[in-house]
């Protein structure tokens, strides 16, 4: 099944969604009607309990090169734009219960380069680089980089990536801990495949309460922390994905995640934290 909305190219392959920027002559800059198809493609994968994972990648050389400076009108409020129609991808990605995989294929620079580092797992092409660019034309850090950076790689080294404006390769990328793995370029779509088909397969409830709580985790103090985990535990013990996991447990075989949830539901969405 696959439709294409002009710019945002949303493709599922069985229980993984694949959502692809699609605009490659502009290396996927975004545009506002870019912005609100990828937010649509993003809620609709929220909304199919079909989807277990997303990927989240660019079509031609480039992953995506942040805000499309060619649509000045759009930063005649930058403040509102950023509101309006970056932060919502932030919260869709990161507030679904889906894990969300970025596949770099390419350039990611900006926004483009928040886009990818929000997700659960980021992949990275060998020819994948990263810049936080913002600098270069006047403007700050949007898109939760301010948070991503600092939180990865501390105050003095996520200043001076977004002063300098530099150029991270893949395996730069990798040493610092921001991206999972570098794979060859040949094979990134098929590496991504396979890790979101494993996620898929794996206990749904657990891992999007897993999510949650790590995402909470980022900012939330101790307490917090542990009553979202107890809360957490508690609605997985009662899932049929437990019951499953220890019945395969004891018979010392793999177990059956996709067949123990069938006829269930998954953890509830966005709206409802742990």
């Amino acid at each position: 099944m696959t439709t294409n909305a002009e710019t945002v190219a949303f493709t599922r392959k069985g229980a993984v969604a694949w959502i692809s920027l699609n605009r490659p002559d502009r290396l996927n800059a975004l545009d506002e009607p870019t912005r609100r198809a990828l937010l649509a493609a993003l809620h609709r994968a929220d909304d199919d309990p079909q989807v277990r994972c997303v990927v989240l990648t660019g079509a031609g050389r480039g992953f995506c090169v942040g805000q499309d400076l060619a649509a000045r009108q759009e930063l005649e409020d930058a403040g509102a734009t950023v509101r309006d129609t970056y932060n919502p991808l932030v919260h869709a990605i990161t507030g679904m219960d889906t894990p969300v995989i970025a596949a770099v294929n390419g350039l990611a620079v900006g926004a483009g380069m928040g886009l990818a580092l929000v997700c659960d797992l980021v992949l990275a092409s060998e020819q994948a680089s990263f810049a936080c660019s913002f600098g270069k034309v006047g403007l700050v850090p949007d898109t939760a980089l301010s948070s991503v950076l600092v939180r990865a790689l501390g105050h003095a080294r996520a200043f001076e990536l977004a002063t300098s404006g530099r150029s991270l390769g893949a395996q730069e990328a990798f040493g610092l801990g921001l991206v999972n793995a570098v794979v060859p370029a040949e094979d990134l779509l098929a590496e991504a495949q396979a890790r979101a088909e494993a996620l898929a397969e794996g206990p749904a409830t657990a891992f999007a309460l897993t999510k949650r709580v790590f995402r909470l985790a980022a900012h939330a103090d101790i307490a917090q922390i542990l009553a979202a985990e107890a809360d957490a535990q508690g609605t997985a013990a009662r899932s049929p994905e437990h019951v499953e996991g220890v019945a395969a447990f004891a018979a010392k075989r793999a177990p059956r995640f996709a067949e123990a949830r069938r006829g269930g539901r998954r953890a509830s969405g966005r709206d409802s934290p742990p």
